[in-house]
């Protein structure tokens, strides 16, 4: 209620106790947010040191579009040479083969002489945390970031002298390095060794069980080193580029629903929504919420708060920002703009915004009529007839 308008009433009505009291209440009759002259003053539109607001149309539409986030193919793929490098802990079989006549692992010069060779299987070697283990006549060998092959080709080096013509096989019997973690919305969160064949993000999930939710509903993140990248997972089965080949150490997550947004105002329900991975346009959460309340909103003033990369915005650089980079925008949805629904259809919505929809200056003034005539008028009503009395 503007301020003029209240203080022309004072001056107009009986200055008595109840009246006062009325008029104190009609006082606080004010929208519960920011009517949507309020937010455009607070934003206008060619602020670069403030908040800064867009219209929500097909040029920011397509401008989000090209800042999305990388996605599986980009971000991680390249070539991965795991399950093929061997690391402390892990345990391998040596197999070696002499010719006769030999006696250095068992072989004795009273063999046949038709016998053209025989192997001896050596005990498991465990390595141990200097990246060694200890082979009879060919001593410490280190093997710790070395592939099967190297280490083969070493202890066959070091046996030249001592066994006769010798040859070498090593098999990496139990991977204890080269793994990835899958945790989350699985059916049995695991460690998934890695071989040479090179598992990739799907053989993987499979290994855990699959999901346990509906595909389209689930997020995939993987975490690599310090960084972590997510895509929905029905994405990842849709697009057989995504399915990138997994590295030690990478951590595999299933995340069920993990976006929300609040929404606000003169809308069908006020809460946070959760949406699945494959994404939410600003019309299908219009949509969800319940739309706009036809005897209350603005449907001029639907607003989406946003902390938004500034390299998506014209005129943006500069503005003041946050410690990730990023700057306050408010994008304006105006409803009454049939072009409004068709840009709706594309925008994105994100994690963590914030919904609004300001209350119409009619409903503010029903609002202020309705309690005047409930609040106001009997209090006159019964002054009047004290003051007959």
């Amino acid at each position: 209620m503007p301020r003029s308008f209240g203080q022309g009433l004072m001056s107009r009505l009986p200055r008595s106790p109840a009246a006062i009291a009325a008029l104190a209440l009609l006082s606080g009759c004010v929208s519960a947010g920011p009517t949507r002259q309020a937010v455009l003053h607070a934003a206008p539109r060619d602020a670069v040191n403030g908040i800064r607001i867009v219209d929500v149309n097909d040029a920011a539409a397509h401008a989000l579009r090209r800042g999305a986030t990388l996605d599986f193919a980009s971000a991680l793929a390249g070539p991965a040479q795991v399950g093929t490098v061997v690391g402390v802990g892990d345990v391998l079989e040596i197999t070696i083969w002499e010719a006769p006549p030999a006696a250095l692992f068992g072989v004795t010069a009273l063999a046949s002489s038709q016998e053209t060779s025989r192997s001896t299987s050596l005990p498991e070697f465990l390595v141990d945390r200097s990246g060694l283990i200890s082979v009879p006549f060919a001593g410490l060998v280190p093997v710790a970031g070395k592939t099967p092959p190297e280490i083969e080709r070493d202890i066959t080096a070091r046996l030249q002298r001592k066994a006769h013509l010798p040859q070498v096989m090593v098999r990496l019997l139990r991977n204890q390095t080269a793994n990835v973690t899958v945790v989350g919305e699985v059916v049995n969160s695991m460690r998934v060794p890695l071989t040479p064949k090179g598992e990739r993000l799907l053989d993987a999930l499979a290994a855990a069980g699959g999901t346990k939710q509906p595909i389209t509903k689930v997020t995939v993140q993987v975490t690599r080193g310090d960084r972590v990248y997510s895509m929905p997972l029905s994405s990842v089965i849709g697009d057989p580029r995504q399915n990138v080949a997994l590295r030690t150490n990478d951590i595999v997550t299933l995340l069920f629903q993990p976006y929300s947004f609040t929404v606000l105002g003169a809308t069908g329900k006020n809460e946070e929504v959760n949406f699945e991975a494959t994404g939410l346009t600003l019309a299908q959460a219009m949509g969800r919420v319940g739309g706009l309340q036809d005897g209350r909103a603005d449907a001029k003033g639907v607003f989406l708060f946003r902390w938004e990369d500034p390299t998506l915005l014209p005129n943006a650089a500069g503005a003041a920002a946050r410690a990730d980079g990023r700057v306050p925008v408010i994008y304006q949805a105006n409803m009454k703009d049939p072009a409004t629904y068709f840009a709706m259809q594309d925008f994105q919505m994100r994690n963590g915004d914030i919904l609004y929809a300001s209350n119409s200056p009619v409903a503010d003034f029903q609002r202020f009529v309705g309690i005047m005539a409930s609040t106001v008028l009997p209090i006159a009503t019964v002054e009047n007839s004290l003051s007959r009395n």
